[in-house]
């Protein structure tokens, strides 16, 4: 069974310029991470290069872009890179910074994409955390903001822009965020302001690094920069900047978003909402039943795993059973009294077991898993409909193409099952 992989890069690399809002000189090094450990910026310009994590525990400011904090540390402006690493699918990365704000380059976010090509993205052994979305999750904000967020396959966002500007307007447009189309329809998209504004911003200390060479600017008249990247590069530019907030939950999105006039702040909301969604459902997905459904050769009625929420290569899995009503052994297990059938759960649990053991083989959609024998089986309490079945599968021992596994079942954390499990590869 092939799972998304953790990924990081295989060499430092250097990227300068200046700060859109500072105007002062920065530079920032990427440099590779171990598994496990994310997106970490470090300030190496400050005694003991305290470290600010790229989560969304640690966003302090969404004004004119996203900063970050910890214990008094400031990063500003991390969107694009945010969302040049999360394009990548990188997951793990030390980002160092000599002061607190990225360097803007010329506005968009090829050029970070063009840094982290030059590292060589590397994959790692851990699997990839994965958020996936069992509903919708809706947010909206005070200046008309508004998000709906859907359960997909992939990231895909549909978002709307509304200014009152003429060579804006309002912009609609649909966007799969995946590597190759992100670098062809997002990555070149510049950041933009309005000359009406400049005056008050830098009287804030903002946009002091604004220009031309890294900015699209607009005066009464229209756009000032000699063209445009793309006739809606204002929307585009959006879009990019939601992707960067996203990554700020710390894991890849699976979701479908539609999003009106969407900003900094109506971005980071919607993805703490999906956070607090994620955690309250206990949803966090490596892999969803149409992937299942690629490597089990059951179908209905007797596929029995919705989905796989934990893997460890060669060691464990965890996989889930939802049990409704629907389920067509409650027809006569037993009428007005409906109970799984023990025999069917402990079933549903090799078949959990099952997707473990695929991914040691090659060429897994010719092969299938026989189980030989069944040891130490237990029921502990009956499963009954509306419950969620957790199986918890451990791999004991793996010799060639047989090995032995050990199975719990749990419902809200109380044991309902437990075996043991020989199992073999045979070709189909």
């Amino acid at each position: 069974m092939k799972v998304a992989r953790q990924r990081t890069i295989s060499r430092p690399i250097r990227i300068q310029g200046c700060g859109v809002h500072s105007g002062e000189p920065a530079s920032l090094t990427f440099r590779p991470a171990e598994p496990g450990t994310g997106v970490r910026f470090r300030r190496v310009d400050l005694e003991g290069a305290p470290e600010v994590p790229a989560t969304l525990e640690h966003v302090v400011g969404t004004d004119l872009g996203t900063t970050l904090a910890s214990d008094g540390t400031h990063v500003h402006t991390v969107e694009h890179v945010m969302a040049s690493v999360s394009a990548l699918a990188i997951d793990n990365l030390v980002i160092e910074l000599d002061g607190p704000e990225a360097p803007i380059r010329d506005g968009s976010f090829r050029e970070y994409v063009d840094a982290l090509d030059d590292a060589e993205p590397v994959e790692q052994k851990a699997p990839a955390r994965v958020l996936v979305l069992d509903g919708a999750v809706t947010t909206s904000g005070p200046d008309g903001q508004s998000y709906v967020a859907l359960p997909a396959s992939r990231l895909h966002i549909a978002a709307t822009i509304d200014f009152d500007h003429p060579a804006i307007g309002r912009q609609h447009g649909c966007f799969d965020i995946e590597e190759p189309t992100f670098r062809r329809d997002l990555a070149p998209a510049r950041t933009f302001g309005f000359m009406a504004d400049a005056e008050a911003l830098r009287a804030r200390g903002l946009a002091r690094g604004s220009s031309l060479e890294n900015s699209v600017v607009l005066d009464e008249q229209g756009v000032m920069n000699d063209s445009l990247r793309f006739p809606d590069e204002f929307l585009r530019h959006k879009v990019g900047d939601m992707v960067g907030d996203l990554a700020l939950l710390g894991a890849r999105l699976d979701a479908r978003i539609v999003a009106e006039r969407p900003s900094h702040t109506g971005n980071v909301g919607l993805a703490r909402a999906v956070q607090e969604h994620a955690r309250r459902r206990g949803r966090q997905c490596l892999v969803d039943i149409n992937k299942i459904m690629e490597y089990l050769p059951h179908r209905y009625p007797m596929l029995l795993v919705d989905r796989i929420t934990h893997y460890e290569e060669g060691k464990r899995i965890v996989g889930i059973k939802n049990v409704t009503i629907n389920e067509p052994f409650f027809q006569g297990h037993y009428p007005g009294h409906p109970v799984m059938p023990g025999v069917l759960i402990i079933e549903a649990m090799a078949q959990v077991g099952g997707l473990l053991l695929m991914e040691k083989v090659e060429d897994p959609e010719r092969k299938v898993v026989y189980f030989m024998t069944m040891d130490k089986v237990k029921w502990r309490r009956p499963v009954v409909p509306g419950d969620t079945l957790v199986f918890e599968l451990e791999m004991l021992q793996l010799r060639r193409n047989t090995c032995k596994m050990r199975g719990l079942g749990f419902v809200d954390d109380q044991r309902v099952a437990e075996a043991e499990f020989m199992a073999r590869i045979v070709d189909k």
